[in-house]
């Protein structure tokens, strides 16, 4: 099957741009580290309705779309009041990529005349990311105008500490005096967590990026930064749900 091409984008019409926040939900059926993931259960639901749930919950979001080629996966999000766009096959392979998925989503709304002005990007696989953090970032976003949000995490250990490897012989990816440098005294670093991309769609459209300059960060706290990509993932996220609902 021939490789997906996104459309040369033109420039959009004013009048079609109708919703003015969309939620985007990509959730493809196959997944590399856990069978099935997106509809596995944890806690007592699929791993994708924690997602659904929180974008339903946001106030700020006007239409919810998921993105898949599974069946299962869209009857769940049918039957949780969510709009379904059937995703081509060669957009849920292992290789595929997420700005290619988007960019069907968009383009399957600017032909149906209704395009968002902005959309959120949120993986089913950060199900500790609540309806809060959504509406927060959504919020602050618009506060500051901000064309692009990306939700981030403190990084467990500081880049400037760390190694490459090259012809068998470690080399400090900074320099040798980073490696002994107080933690307090290295740049403030930071790293994308996976759980929300605000985009202005004109911007992400031109692009072709969920990265426009100025990115600006939303932080949330490690916990609610799980991404679910392992058994242990699972595991360690389950204990953190039981615990709040003790």
């Amino acid at each position: 099957m021939a490789d997906f091409e996104a459309k040369a984008f033109s420039g959009i019409d004013s009048e079609i741009v109708k919703s003015k926040i969309m939620a985007i939900i990509p959730a493809r059926g196959g997944s590399k580290g856990v069978y099935r993931k997106n509809i596995r259960h944890i806690a007592g639901k699929p791993l994708i309705s924690y997602t659904i749930d929180a974008a339903l919950a946001c106030p700020l979001i006007d239409q919810c779309i998921v993105s898949t080629e599974d069946e299962e996966i869209k009857r769940i999000s049918l039957e949780a009041g969510v709009k379904v766009i059937n995703r081509p096959l060669e957009l849920a392979t292992d290789t595929a990529l997420s700005e290619d998925v988007v960019r069907h989503v968009l383009e399957n709304c600017m032909a149906k005349g209704d395009l968002p002005k902005y959309f959120v990007l949120l993986q089913p696989t950060s199900p500790m990311r609540n309806e809060k953090h959504i509406t927060d970032c959504i919020d602050f976003s618009m506060k500051v105008h901000s064309r692009c949000t990306v939700s981030v995490t403190e990084v467990e250990h500081h880049p400037y500490k760390t190694f490459y490897e090259e012809n068998g012989i470690l080399i400090p990816l900074k320099n040798r005096q980073s490696l002994s440098k107080p933690r307090q005294q290295l740049p403030s670093v930071v790293r994308q967590n996976g759980a929300i991309y605000f985009m202005e769609t004109v911007a992400f459209l031109e692009q072709n990026s969920f990265f426009v300059d100025p990115v600006l960060p939303y932080y949330m706290d490690e916990n609610s930064s799980i991404d679910i990509d392992s058994e242990r993932d699972f595991l360690f996220c389950e204990m953190l749900m039981s615990r709040s609902s003790d």
